[in-house]
Order: structure tokens, then C-alpha cells, then sequence
């Protein structure tokens, strides 16, 4: 089995920007996943994974019309914020959406 890439936390973001004002530490987390959202191909990337439920980064080349080491690049930024895992099976990386990640930057956006 291979390695497992960039663990994260999902419990870490957020609380609801509605309930309260945010800390800047929260705030800061907050805007960092905002930022690796902000680029295009980082969000049609992370539809991609999250259509496919898992997909080795090799199949992203064609549909995002980038070289190898753009999309590790696309994919490290996502992954840094907790947004995606990988899996490193042999030479690729198999990468999958953190479902708790996207819930809770969701819920930043209900009122508790």
C-alpha cells in the first residue's frame, strides 16, 4: 500500500463567521482555503477529484490541459490546506476530497 500524503485535520476550520467574529488565527485558516480556491484550476481540480471520488493525479492532465508538474502543484496547494489527501501508489498519487474538511468550511457559513 502506498504512502499517505499530507495528513490533516479537519477539526481545525471553522467556526461560523455568522455566530461570532472570528479570531485572526481562524480567520487566517479560513482565508487560506479561500485563497486555494481562488484559482481556477485548483477549483475545476478539486471537482474533479471530488466527481471521481478518488483519482490518481495522472488522469487530471488531459481535463485540466496542464503538464505533471503544474498539477502536483495544484494539488500540493489543496492538499496544504486540507482540502484534498493523496495517496502516493507507486509513481503517482491517487488523490481523494476530505469530506469533514468541506462540511466544516461549509458550516463557516451557518449561524450556530
Amino acid at each position: 500500500m502506498g504512502a499517505k500524503l499530507v495528513p490533516t485535520d479537519p477539526q481545525v476550520c471553522c467556526p461560523s463567521v455568522l455566530a461570532a467574529p472570528l479570531d485572526e488565527h481562524d480567520a487566517e485558516d479560513l482565508a487560506r482555503v479561500f485563497a486555494a480556491l481562488a484559482d481556477p484550476v485548483r477549483l475545476r481540480c478539486l471537482s474533479l477529484i471530488a466527481d471521481a471520488g478518488e483519482i490518481c493525479a495522472c488522469d487530471l492532465l488531459d481535463p485540466l490541459d496542464r503538464s505533471q508538474p503544474t498539477i502536483s502543484h495544484h494539488t500540493k496547494v489543496l492538499a496544504e490546506v486540507g482540502l484534498i489527501t493523496g495517496e502516493k501508489r507507486g509513481r503517482w498519487v491517487h488523490w481523494s476530497i476530505v469530506p469533514a474538511r468541506l462540511d466544516a468550511i461549509r458550516q463557516a457559513f451557518n449561524k450556530r
